[in-house]
């Protein structure tokens, strides 16, 4: 797969969101019916990172774009939930198994699996693997998607320092590894970009290797209140479906929420929106979508894939029209100079 262009992302991105609605309504085991007469026959399996389908967040985007894939392209595919608190050992099984029973490509959804992804992919050398979030290096048939996540949170965190009344914002966290340190070390540094004097306070839900951070929608929402207490008056997390239970906080006691990976203003409840300020995406389900055409065609090349502003690979959301307009200039001018290399996003606190 050929890194694409932004013209050829943003396409795709936007096909993908007016398929939002149809995935989210899908069948429930995620499979394509592979009818029609440019039906494929390439088998695609998609693995899921803590919380599974229904987080609303990293995991959704992912199925979106195996959903878009089975509609539009006529591919086979399955997706495959993760067991709560399960061993590294189950990801390993779970990526032969796919591979045993000839799946053609398997993706795995998370940093979680880059020791199974390592372990199996070089035993089946005519399967394409591919994992999402993690960069694996020096195996032919393993292709990582990566996103500078970094840089969709710095907007995060200057549309929260633009917004706070207290100046004081919160970032939670659900578990602390290198790669959710870029979305806080994102946030902190756009915050800080607006206002110096910001107060933001920083949680995490678990530490490693304890990954049900991820995954513990009511221990999200203690904390968020704790954050709230404490003076945050906007939070944005990066914590997979734990996140739920942030938004549910936000509503409760009316403070502002950020959301993550997906669009969490598309996917909240009729009375959350409104707490929902926006949201760091990353086009996981554009990435997805792209890699399973690549496979069609036959043209899937191994190696690591980066997206970041400059192809549309992450941004901001606008759904929230009301909330984000009076600071959309100002987020856009940053995103310039992001892109630019005026200014320099740090990835690590």
């Amino acid at each position: 797969m050929k890194r694409s262009n932004a013209a050829k992302f943003a396409a795709v991105a936007a096909a993908s969101m007016l398929a939002l609605t149809a995935c989210d309504n899908a069948a429930d085991d995620g499979s394509g019916d592979g009818s029609g007469d440019d039906a494929s026959e390439l088998q695609v399996g998609l693995a899921y990172d803590v919380g599974g389908r229904g987080d609303r967040s990293f995991n959704d985007s992912a199925y979106r774009g195996l959903e878009q894939a089975a509609e539009e392209l006529g591919v086979q595919t399955q997706d495959f939930e993760p067991a709560k608190d399960e061993a590294d050992s189950a990801k390993e099984e779970r990526l032969t198994t796919m591979a045993e029973e000839g799946y053609d490509l398997v993706i795995a959804v998370g940093f979680a699996y880059d020791g199974a992804i390592q372990s199996v992919a070089p035993k089946y050398p005519e399967v394409d693997f591919a994992i999402i979030d993690s960069e694996i290096e020096g195996i032919d048939n393993v292709t990582s998607l990566v996103f500078a996540e970094e840089q969709a949170s710095f907007l995060a965190g200057a549309a929260a320092a633009l917004t706070t009344e207290e100046d004081h914002v919160g970032f939670i966290g659900g578990v602390e590894t290198p790669l959710i340190h870029k979305f806080e070390a994102g946030f902190v540094a756009g915050a800080e970009h607006v206002n110096e004097d910001i107060n933001v306070e920083i949680d995490y839900l678990s530490q490693p290797p304890d990954m049900s951070g991820f995954n513990e929608p009511a221990r999200g929402s203690a904390v968020a209140q704790a954050q709230y207490d404490r003076g945050a008056d906007v939070i944005y997390h990066a914590a997979g479906a734990s996140g739920n239970g942030i938004l549910e906080s936000a509503v409760a006691n009316d403070f502002t929420f950020i959301g993550v990976d997906s669009d969490q203003y598309v996917n909240a409840e009729d009375d959350q929106k409104q707490h929902v300020l926006t949201s760091a995406i990353k086009q996981v389900d554009v990435s997805v979508f792209e890699l399973i055409s690549a496979a069609v065609e036959g043209d899937v090349e191994g190696g690591i894939q980066r997206f970041d502003l400059t192809d549309g690979g992450v941004d901001y959301t606008t759904s929230n029209e009301e909330a984000i307009e009076p600071i959309q200039e100002e987020l856009d001018a940053l995103k310039e100079q992001i892109v630019a290399g005026e200014i320099e996003v740090p990835t690590e606190p």
